[in-house]
């Protein structure tokens, strides 16, 4: 994706991400082939929900094929229709804003907090009307939002929360893993996540109220869980339901890097130290801003973002390292500011904040097989493109300066 020819000669293109394999993927989907059993919720299904929920304490975890199905899967658990409205960041993907809009129910987006770019939680109450039902906090990069207030301000007002930590396995707020935090969490295990599976996700059940009515309806409406657990005699349609349930072969290669998560997340501390080493001084003279950690959050150090001071040097920048082979990019564009967010009502400006830190952001490439020499070229780059244009603002200052002490020498004279 070279936008002006190709990369410098001798340099290989760094990709924005790269899938990571552990190792033991192939033997974990060979076996489940060979087991015969390839439907989904099989025994690698179930050690993916098991894992899971020991490690970070949740009491049920159903595997999804997406984060998107377990998103949707949580809208319909927090029982929303038409007239009803969900508190949720403008910056997020579109699969959290579609799981609210395909019941019927309307978007809500507030503000992002300018450190973390997470929802602003001293923004919900005053989005807060008699229709709101839920809040769906996004913890972006991986960073917790404040869970503390939020949850406080929905048991206040009787709201669900659904938190949408796509990006945010092994991650804590004040010692709680993201997703197990709110009455609803949702996970995301696609390529582009730190643990992957392709495509996958999970939904996250935190209130033991939701447990069975969840496993209804990922199972299409059925009550077949209950049947295969032998509390019931035969299963039937007893929900409007769907089809969210990941195939065992899905789950094994998953399984395998669950079981890699201690040394995934170990890898992408290092890049994200690298990068934070190497880009230092730009950021201590502000030319440049590296993703906030706030104290009491652990983060799975998904993303590595810079924040620019414009649009037009992100822009610049982003251009500068792709005609170099290094894919760095943007991401979200703020909902609000979309085709679907103009029939909601909302347009530019709405949010301004958000569409500022939205502009201002570039992501770099983060994957585990990142190499250190590779990650040096792109602190590399990054420290010669600020370089060159405080050359050339110097250069463009000389010139006028030159000027100045000619005009001030004639003066002189002219005054002698």
């Amino acid at each position: 994706m070279r936008t002006n020819g190709p990369p410098p000669a001798g340099s290989t293109p760094i990709p924005l991400h790269r899938p990571y394999v552990s190792g033991q993927e192939l033997a974990y989907v060979a076996e489940a082939i060979n087991s015969g059993c390839l439907r989904g919720d099989g025994p690698f299904t179930h050690r993916c929900a098991r894992l899971l929920e020991q490690r970070f304490d949740i009491g049920r975890v159903l595997m999804t094929p997406s984060c998107t199905a377990a998103l949707e899967l949580a809208a319909m658990l927090c029982d929303l229709g038409p007239g009803d409205e969900v508190i949720l960041p403008s910056f997020t993907f579109v699969s959290t804003a579609n799981a609210i809009v395909r019941l019927g129910a309307k978007p809500v987006f507030v503000e992002i907090r300018s450190d973390t770019l997470n929802l602003d939680e001293s923004r919900l109450e005053e989005a807060l009307t008699p229709r709101t039902r839920a809040i769906f906090p996004v913890h972006y990069a991986g960073i917790a939002c404040e869970m503390g207030p939020i949850m406080e301000l929905a048991a206040r007002h009787g709201l669900k929360v659904v938190e949408d930590a796509a990006q945010a396995v092994d991650a804590s707020y004040q010692g709680r893993a993201l997703g197990s935090i709110g009455h609803l969490g949702t996970y995301s295990f696609h390529e582009t996540k730190n643990m992957i599976s392709g495509e996958g996700g999970a939904l996250c059940c935190n209130d033991p109220a939701l447990i069975e009515r969840a496993e209804i309806l990922r199972d299409k409406g059925t009550n077949r869980a209950r049947f295969f657990r032998g509390e019931v005699d035969k299963y039937t349609w007893v929900d409007v339901g769907s089809s969210a349930i990941p195939s065992e072969l899905v789950c094994a290669f998953l399984l395998a890097q669950l079981e890699a998560m201690d040394l995934i997340k170990r890898r992408r501390r290092e890049i994200d130290g690298l990068y934070r080493e190497g880009f230092a001084s730009l950021e201590q003279s502000g030319r440049l801003r590296l993703p906030s950690i706030p104290n009491g959050c652990e983060s799975p150090y998904h993303t590595v973002y810079l924040l620019l001071e414009t649009r037009a040097l992100r822009d610049s920048l982003m251009t500068y390292l792709r005609e170099r082979g290094v894919m760095a990019t943007f991401h979200f564009v703020p909902l609000h500011d979309s085709p679907m967010g103009r029939r909601f009502g909302y347009r530019a400006g709405d949010l301004p904040q958000t569409e500022d830190l939205a502009a201002r952001l570039l992501r770099l490439p983060t994957y585990v097989d990142l190499l250190p020499a590779e990650q040096t070229r792109v602190i590399d780059l990054v420290t010669a493109f600020f370089a060159q244009r405080t050359a050339a603002t110097k250069r463009r200052a000389t010139p006028r300066a030159a000027a100045s002490d000619l005009t001030a020498s004639r003066i002189q004279s002219a005054a002698s």
